[in-house]
């Protein structure tokens, strides 16, 4: 038998009555704690779609619409109290409501809501999510944005107040980014997430009135669900989804977009029912510090999951020890009785939303349904059974979530408002006084930041150490940073590249051929900003771009990139500098980027003032823990970024040593088309760019000419690529590609819009023989696992024979393993051209720079949509 403990408060459903009329109802004593402060709720039906099946609630699409919603205020927290439809009069139609919030006094209250959808109208026409003021002293309910021009530039939702008045909001609208379109000679938009599934969802704060609009995060996937914390700080939902690693988990950043910052939960993705993926949804700090969420499948149709509070005080993470092991310490449910998350039937029932009381008890407001079932006989609905037997299936009924005071501590819960069926009581707030969270100013140019950084529209980025792995040196540092031990050439780590997300339209805006993404759709597409030097103990300080979403990449001498990719959007706001200790992998639980719990670097800096550090130019003189890239901004200004990778020995003391030899990998050097502009290959600047097409920049180089003539002009011989990697010769005769490799311009078989060099280099080839003048895959029998041949059998497994009564034996082609791997430094390709190789030379070093970085950045066929074909 399969035990499921009965809920011992599901009759008091059916002893409240009223909740769907507009005088309530019930007899159900009044909370003495709660009634003297009003409530609002939103009422709406169950969203089904037309065969009567109930929609999926999916977090990650903030803009679906469900009409049939009205927000309703109860003038005290009982079930007696009358209900007032607030939005009553405002459209003639079914529209939707969500996103309740209240301001500290209580007095006002903030939602979005969406207007009746209109009949035969393209989506693109239809209305979008907007912003609503309701004051409940003056009985006045307003658009935040009068504007009905610059209220539909996005879709607007969950609003929270700031100590200031102002509004935080997530919104598809990304003003600042579609302003920052225009410099790069595109149409404003709103770009799509990193699925390229829908607009993106970000931050945005605004005044009371609706003026003066900003964007502070630049997410290429959703922020939602701002709250305020006590520390002024606002916390919020962040996907993180670049190169497709699909993490929902807290956010932190404060209200000017400054100081972004990981809360918890990035790898605390699976702390559901039966270690199931659960979202937390909808957070808000407690009453104690705590966070409550609402613990949810991301995309369920149950509309609900548990409560659940998070000790993102003391915790990063759910688990005591990495990989989900250990004890669960960061979080603990506080149902006080098993709620699941997985859909399966849950005993305690499921919540849809909570709200704490802020009059120092344990109370919330909640949305909560009690566990039914549909009895298969009579389709008559039930409380679950307190058992059930293993071969039993039970059908769930709709869930009937009705407004509830919940006691987690008493482990009590009194109904406010019961729901008809076919509706629910999607979510509710109290508007109560609470203490006013600190106020953070926004930070005054000239005063608290550069106000030459602020002009440039740049952020500084400060690395301490590329070597500093969670406070762990794995290097040796101050063996690297001293010229005498270690030279340059011995160093692992050169420059850092930094690299940026390129905006992709939707269909409406532009409709282009899928294929441009290149092999991986999931990474997107890509711009390399520029590099900067990393000086020899492993330390970075450069202007980056202000408002752009970033990523960074530590490259070898070469341009190849020695460690993992970057899959979290970096921002920084004009003026902001950003301090990080140093690297981290994509599997550690340090909660790397949060100040209060970062480790200590394992690089201390400079041991002493007014000397320099060891073995290096005595003019440079440091101040006690400095890091070397520090002292040089001291000395010589911020650096900026270079579109080529540029080195000059500035450290060796020569009388210690002689000086190291200079690198320059330059676009300049390239004898095809460099990917940026010309004017910027001498004067690289802020409005500067590599942008890397597979046909424009990296097809030339295998058509380039390489003939080596001797002094009478004579060819003695051709090293151009495709003149022994096509599958023609000089004469027009079909011939095997050398090396199985065919780098030719003509359209692949694998993608008829890419060109077959691309296919050949990036996916396993079949291997070609020339058959009668006919290029023919080359066949294998199969071999099973353990090495024995494989023939062909029937539906019963017995061996298939052919007109000679032998066995048939299964073929497979055989195949070539592809040159170029997820990265540079990974592939096979390069060492052919290095010494020793057997193509050594062949290729310039410039041209196997732009080779390694268009690899590490993703291999893209285009890197700008608008280049790419249509569809």
């Amino acid at each position: 038998m399969k035990s499921l403990r009965a809920i011992p408060l599901l009759l008091l459903v059916a002893a409240c009555s009223g909740g769907g009329s507009s005088s309530g109802g019930g007899e159900q004593a009044e909370d003495p704690v709660v009634v003297d402060y009003p409530i609002a709720f939103v009422r709406r039906q169950l969203n089904k779609d037309d065969e009567d099946v109930l929609e999926k609630d999916d977090i990650y699409q903030p803009q679906d619409f469900f009409p049939g919603a009205e927000l309703i205020l109860k003038d005290r927290a009982t079930a007696s109290s009358t209900e007032t439809i607030i939005s009553a009069d405002i459209f003639t139609g079914d529209y939707d409501v969500k996103d309740l919030n209240t301001s500290a006094d209580g007095k006002r209250l903030v939602f979005a809501m969406r207007a009746p959808e209109i009949e035969d109208v393209d989506d693109d026409e239809q209305p979008s999510w907007n912003i609503w003021l309701y004051d409940l002293e003056t009985v006045e309910l307003k658009r935040v944005i009068e504007s009905d021009l610059i209220a539909e530039e996005g879709q607007d939702v969950a609003p929270a107040f700031l100590p200031d008045g102002r509004i935080v909001f997530s919104s598809s609208r990304q003003r600042r980014a579609r302003a920052l379109l225009l410099d790069d000679n595109k149409p404003q938009f709103s770009a799509l997430t990193d699925d390229q599934d829908e607009p993106a969802f970000v931050l945005h704060v605004m005044e009371a009135d609706g003026s003066d609009i900003r964007q502070i995060s630049f997410n290429q996937s959703h922020d939602l669900n701002p709250t305020v914390l006590n520390n002024g700080r606002i916390l919020f939902n962040r996907w993180d989804n670049a190169a497709g690693v699909d993490r929902l988990s807290l956010y932190t950043i404060k209200p000017d977009g400054s100081d972004l910052s990981f809360h918890y939960g990035y790898h605390s993705q699976e702390t559901g029912t039966e270690n199931s993926v659960a979202a937390f949804f909808r957070p808000r700090e407690m009453p104690d510090g705590r966070l409550l969420v609402n613990l949810r499948s991301p995309a369920g149709s149950s509309y609900g999951g548990d409560l659940v509070a998070i000790d993102g005080i003391n915790y990063s993470e759910a688990y005591s020890e990495a990989g989900s092991e250990g004890e669960l310490v960061g979080q603990s449910t506080i149902s006080f009785d098993e709620v699941t998350t997985d859909g399966t039937l849950s005993p305690h029932g499921t919540f849809a939303a909570a709200w704490p009381f802020y009059d120092g008890t344990s109370r919330m407001l909640v949305s909560w349904s009690e566990c039914r079932i549909v009895e298969e006989e009579t389709e008559l609905l039930r409380p679950c059974p307190e058992t059930l037997d293993e071969e039993e299936e039970p059908v769930l009924a709709d869930p009937h979530y009705g407004l509830w005071i919940y006691d987690y501590e008493a482990g009590t819960q009194l109904p406010l408002v019961v729901a008809e069926e076919g509706e629910m009581i999607s979510e509710g707030v109290t508007l109560e006084p609470r203490t006013e969270p600190t106020y953070i100013p926004d930070p005054i140019a000239g005063v608290d930041v550069d106000g030459d950084l602020v002009q440039e529209s740049v952020g500084i980025l400060d690395i301490r150490s590329v070597y500093d792995f969670d406070g762990e040196d794995i290097a040796g540092i101050e063996t690297l940073a001293d010229p005498s031990a270690t030279s340059a050439g011995e160093r692992p780590a050169r420059f850092l590249r930094i690299i940026k997300a390129v905006a992709i339209p939707d269909d409406d805006i532009l409709d282009f051929d899928g294929s441009a993404f290149g092999r991986n759709r999931r990474q997107g597409m890509r711009e390399i900003l520029g590099y900067t030097p990393i000086q020899p103990d492993g330390s970075v300080r450069v202007k980056v771009p202000a408002d752009v979403p970033l990523a960074i990449s530590v490259v070898d001498a070469e341009g190849k990139r020695i460690f993992e990719q970057h899959n979290n959007w970096l921002q920084l706001r004009p003026g902001e500098v950003r301090n990080c200790n140093g690297c981290h992998t994509s599997e550690s639980e340090v909660a790397h980027g949060r100040v209060d719990m970062e480790l200590e670097s394992s690089w201390a800096g400079a041991p002493t003032s007014a000397a320099p550090f060891a073995n290096t130019e005595p003019a440079l003189l440091a101040e006690m823990g400095e890091t070397m890239a520090q002292l040089l901004a001291r000395l010589v200004g911020e650096a900026g970024l270079n579109g080529d990778l540029q080195f000059s020995d500035i450290w060796t003391d020569p009388a210690v040593r002689a000086k190291d030899a200079d690198i320059s990998l330059a676009y300049a050097d390239l004898l095809t088309s460099p990917p940026t502009p010309l004017t910027c290959l001498d004067n690289w600047n802020g409005g500067c760019r590599s942008v890397i097409h597979y046909e424009q920049h990296i097809q030339p180089i295998w058509e380039l000419s390489r003939q080596v003539m001797d002094n009478a002009g004579t060819v003695i011989s051709d090293n151009t690529c495709i003149a022994c990697h096509s599958p023609v010769d000089a004469a027009g005769a079909t011939r095997v590609p050398a090396a199985q490799l065919d780098l030719t311009a003509s359209a692949s078989t694998v993608n008829d819009a890419w060109f077959t060099s691309y296919a050949e280099l990036l996916a396993d080839s079949p291997v070609l023989d020339l058959v009668d003048g006919i290029l023919t895959p080359r066949l294998r029998q199969e071999i099973d696992n353990q090495g024995n041949p494989v023939f062909e059998t029937d539906e019963e497994g017995n061996l298939l024979l052919d007109v000679n009564g032998d066995p048939i034996p299964v073929m497979v082609v055989v195949s070539t393993s592809a040159l170029l791997a997820e990265t540079a430094l990974e592939s096979s390709f390069f060492p052919v051209f290095s010494s020793g190789g057997a193509h050594a030379g062949y290729l310039q070093p410039a041209e196997l720079r732009l080779v390694a970085e268009w690899l590490d950045i993703g291999a893209q066929y285009y890197n700008d949509p608008f280049a790419a074909p249509a569809d």
